[in-house]
């Protein structure tokens, strides 16, 4: 049997590395692995697929940048011809990303079976084009992998039979488990000590760092929090220009990192005494490491991170940023639990599901 796995973004590589080398024990399957270039950085691309020990892709579409139409419709037009060609027995999608929901498109209309890993993710904001992309996938999908409780209870509500639906656990964390005791050791880009207190900043979504007047607000309150806890901000080169047009100075307890690799990041979260974010795979990843994390959004399709692990939702509230910030300063910060099923197995139960 042959198993595609689809891949568009880095979030994707995450997931589907630990799959990749769970079914690779399995003799009986061959895979193969495509990359639509949707997200494609090739320093940072090469650099995750090495710390991930991922093989090479076979195949890489290079769809590129474009509006999500755009991108949409690239991912259709060259896959369509590559999964005629392979005649897979599953195609595995991965998360959210336009990649995914293009497939998704592919795959159904050529009756091909498809697998959704990290199904049922829901937060209820449809301005949010990844929430679109959820509900298409997982109603087209032949089996639907979700990693919580809540998960499951989503698609249920939407119709879904239980017979598509198995709760696996978050594959992402099987990632993490894997590659941290790497993080030991790592000499952080410009040789930032980790073992001093810092807090770590990552923000990406277009409401926090697009809109002038709303980045403008995040930095004063970053320049404030830093003259309480140094704060280091890996940052995306479109941010970094996003800044340089406003009328705003970061203080020098700030520090402005380049994009950094999957160890290097998560060697930064381990050691953070606190992490402020927009993304939802950091929300899992801290709540996985104990790791107080505050979410400057106004939902998440996490709840569970929420509910049981160790993140609050912000909003846009900043006066409460500041607040959680003192309280986890004084030593108050939010204790959590590692939800059930995130112990680095999940791959393994894919791949018997998968070749049984």
């Amino acid at each position: 049997m042959n198993v595609l796995h689809v891949v568009g973004a880095r979030p994707n590589f995450m997931k589907a590395a630990p799959l990749l080398l769970a079914l690779d024990r399995f003799s009986n399957i061959q895979q193969t692995l495509v990359h639509t270039g949707q997200h494609y950085d090739r320093k940072l691309s090469e650099i995750f697929f090495s710390e991930l020990e991922m093989p090479e892709p076979d195949i890489n579409l290079e769809v590129g940048s474009g509006t999500h139409g755009h991108q949409t419709a690239q991912v259709m037009t060259r896959l369509e011809p590559v999964v005629l060609e392979k005649k897979p027995g599953w195609v595995i999608v991965y998360g959210d990303v336009n990649s995914t929901l293009a497939s998704t498109l592919v795959c159904s209309k050529l009756q091909i079976k498809l697998a959704h890993v990290e199904a049922g993710l829901r937060s209820f904001d449809r301005t949010m084009p990844e929430e679109i992309n959820r509900l298409v996938t997982d109603q087209l999908s032949d089996l639907l992998f979700t990693p919580s409780a809540d998960a499951d209870e989503n698609l249920l509500r939407e119709g879904i039979p239980q017979a598509r639906i198995r709760r696996v656990g978050n594959i992402m964390i099987d990632s993490l488990i894997r590659l941290l005791p790497r993080t030991e050791g790592v000499i952080v880009d410009d040789g930032f000590d980790v073992s001093v207190p810092f807090g770590l900043v990552t923000l990406h979504r277009p409401a926090n760092v697009d809109a002038p007047e709303s980045l403008s607000r995040i930095l004063s309150v970053l320049n404030k929090l830093s003259q309480r806890i140094p704060l280091i901000f890996p940052m995306h080169p479109r941010t970094q220009n996003q800044i340089k047009g406003l009328n705003i100075s970061l203080s020098s307890q700030v520090k402005i990192l380049g994009p950094v690799g999957y160890i290097e990041f998560l060697a930064l979260q381990r050691s953070a005494t606190f992490v402020i974010t927009d993304s939802g795979g950091v929300q899992e990843e801290t709540t996985y490491l104990g790791v107080p994390c505050l979410t400057l959004r106004e939902n998440t399709e996490r709840p569970v991170t929420v509910a049981q692990g160790t993140n609050t939702l912000i909003g846009n509230d900043l006066e409460l940023l500041e607040s959680e910030v003192e309280q986890i300063l004084d030593g108050k910060q939010k204790k959590g639990t590692v939800p059930a099923l995130w112990d680095g197995r999940t791959g393994d139960r894919i791949a018997s599901l998968l070749s049984g």
